[in-house]
């Protein structure tokens, strides 16, 4: 539009048009995210991890995370190609109630493990998702100060996602990836709640499980499943007027110990104090596992276990894929709606209901046969 002021009536006086205003949205987002949607090739993922490419690594483990057809397509076949290149790692599950000091343990083992005996370390930190809001803070990374900015280390918070007590589904494929791209040391630390037990010793060379003083007395210990399949017990926080507390729960664990049967691995678990605060008694709770790992594998039990978890996954993974095929049948969709309301209307019972979605599957996969 032509201003008024630059006519020859106002001779002398010049008004420019002006500078034009940027847009309040960032003209590279759209640039950005094409960036971050681009997938790599097998060969590259694979090239980047046996490399020890971090940010490879990184994309790598959200491929397997991720829940989309060609995604999973994508992080099966990376899999298979790293699977020749794992198995040389010491994997370490570390459980506990909440509050028991997980993350900022991890921290403490992390680092006097990579200063004092060298080598790499993988933290797969299992975060749990919301129940409503399916959310997850993935804040375990904040507590681990020291570790985060190790150059050797790489820490990977993960949701649950919904999954059966709180291990995350793919944390063992993250493994893994994590053992080919170098990392010798893997620790998982679970939620501390659950079921996520038994399914993190399912994947683990060693079960540690830190404990608090003032917990119960022998009678409690022994109640507590967990110690069934810990390999370890940590008392943590025994510094300052807390020694004595945690020095009295350690003999009351140890003697718990003694009545059950003796483990698989030969040995009876060993119960230490520490402070993962402090500082203290962390290379003792290190010797610990070292210790346990080299008698395993002196005995043999130590591929045992490691077989029969490739065994026990399997059966996971044959679960898994046929619990999805039921729920995704366009016919089972179909019918399921139906099937609650009868169930809660009365009419049927819930096995009777659920032979009838199963046959309806059963006949459904037979006719496409």
């Amino acid at each position: 539009m032509e201003h008024p002021e630059n006519s020859s009536e106002y001779a002398g006086l010049q008004v420019n048009a002006g500078v034009a205003q940027p847009t309040i949205v960032n003209p590279y987002l759209n640039k950005m995210r094409k960036r971050r949607q681009v997938l790599f090739t097998v060969s590259e993922y694979v090239e980047g991890i046996l490399k020890g490419d971090v940010t490879r690594l990184s994309q790598a483990v959200t491929l397997v995370e991720s829940t989309l057809p060609e995604h999973q397509t994508v992080a099966q076949e990376v899999i298979e190609k790293c699977l020749p290149f794992s198995g040389n790692s010491i994997r370490v599950g570390i459980s506990g109630v909440p509050g028991a000091g997980k993350s900022t343990s991890i921290d403490a083992f992390g680092v006097h493990l990579l200063d004092n005996y060298g080598g790499k370390l993988a933290v797969l930190a299992i975060d749990p998702s919301s129940e409503k809001t399916k959310g997850s803070i993935l804040g375990d990374k904040t507590r681990m100060e020291k570790l985060s900015v190790h150059p050797k280390s790489f820490i990977r918070p993960s949701p649950t996602a919904g999954s059966l007590g709180g291990v995350a589904r793919k944390t063992r494929e993250t493994i893994i990836l994590c053992e080919a791209a170098g990392y010798n040391n893997i620790f998982v630390e679970t939620v501390g709640v659950g079921q996520s037990e038994t399914a993190c010793h399912s994947m683990v060379d060693y079960f540690l499980l830190i404990q608090l003083a003032g917990t119960g007395d022998e009678l409690q210990g022994i109640k507590r499943g967990i110690m069934e399949i810990s390999d370890g017990i940590v008392i943590n926080k025994a510094d300052g007027d807390n020694i004595d507390r945690a020095n009295l729960a350690a003999t009351q664990f140890r003697n718990a110990l003694h009545l059950f049967p003796m483990p698989e691995s030969g040995l009876i678990p060993e119960v230490r104090c520490y402070s993962g605060f402090y500082g203290i008694g962390i290379d003792e709770v290190l010797q610990m596992i070292f210790h346990f790992i080299d008698h395993v594998k002196a005995n043999g039990y130590f591929q045992y276990r490691r077989n029969e978890q490739a065994k026990y996954w399997m059966y996971e993974s044959i679960n898994e894929q046929l619990r999805n095929s039921f729920y995704y049948n366009p016919v089972v969709k179909a019918k399921i709606s139906q099937a609650e309301q009868d169930v809660l209307g009365g009419k049927v019972t819930s096995f009777v209901a659920a032979n009838r979605l199963i046959d309806s599957y059963l006949n459904e996969l037979r006719g496409n046969s």
